[in-house]
């Protein structure tokens, strides 16, 4: 399959479906952080390609409700990054996964279809997880772990906070190239 990891900078759910075959491209503004098929552009600009898959992360920064206090200052970057969810959703790819925190693109645009936590892919961390899929399955937990921390939510203030509180776990890359590879 030939499958797109939209707003990837990590390389980590591309390297995830590469491994197991797959002609996977992670596209992002960002270089990528590890060798490996990756173009650096608008992802906007790739949607109209010969993809069988997408795997979107859209930036969450006026998205999520993690930073609703600051809604009111956002109103018009809420509406773009609102509109760039709709393009990738809309897109004419025909399986389609996009993955945001809890925000709302619930309210406005539509609910989840899932909601995971990495503690069901073997970390032990929280951190929820909507996912809103086209033509795919939901994803099934493949190793629940006891953890509980809160790390992710409590990450020390820093240049590099939010692209660390950005890369998809390991085991959810895992699990979405196995199920949906």
């Amino acid at each position: 399959m030939k499958i797109l990891i939209a707003c990837e900078f990590s390389g980590i759910v591309r390297d995830a479906f590469a491994a197991r075959g797959h002609d996977a491209w992670s596209c992002d503004l960002l270089p990528s952080e590890r060798p490996g098929n990756h173009i650096q552009c608008d992802v906007l600009k790739m949607l109209a390609g010969r993809w069988d898959l997408m795997i979107a992360f859209p930036p969450c920064t006026h998205l999520a409700v993690s930073g609703a206090r600051w809604f009111k200052e956002k109103v018009s970057e809420q509406g773009e990054a609102l509109e760039f969810v709709r393009q990738m959703l809309n897109s004419p790819i025909p399986r389609i996964a996009l993955e945001n925190p809890v925000g709302i693109v619930s309210s406005r645009i539509r609910k989840p279809d899932q909601i995971i936590q990495p503690w069901q892919f073997g970390h032990g961390e929280t951190k929820a997880t909507c996912l809103w899929l086209k033509n795919l399955p939901k994803l099934v937990p493949a190793d629940i772990v006891t953890g509980r921390e809160h790390r992710i939510h409590r990450m020390a203030p820093g240049p590099d906070r939010a692209k660390n509180r950005s890369r998809t776990f390991q085991g959810i890359a895992n699990a979405m190239a196995e199920q949906w590879g």
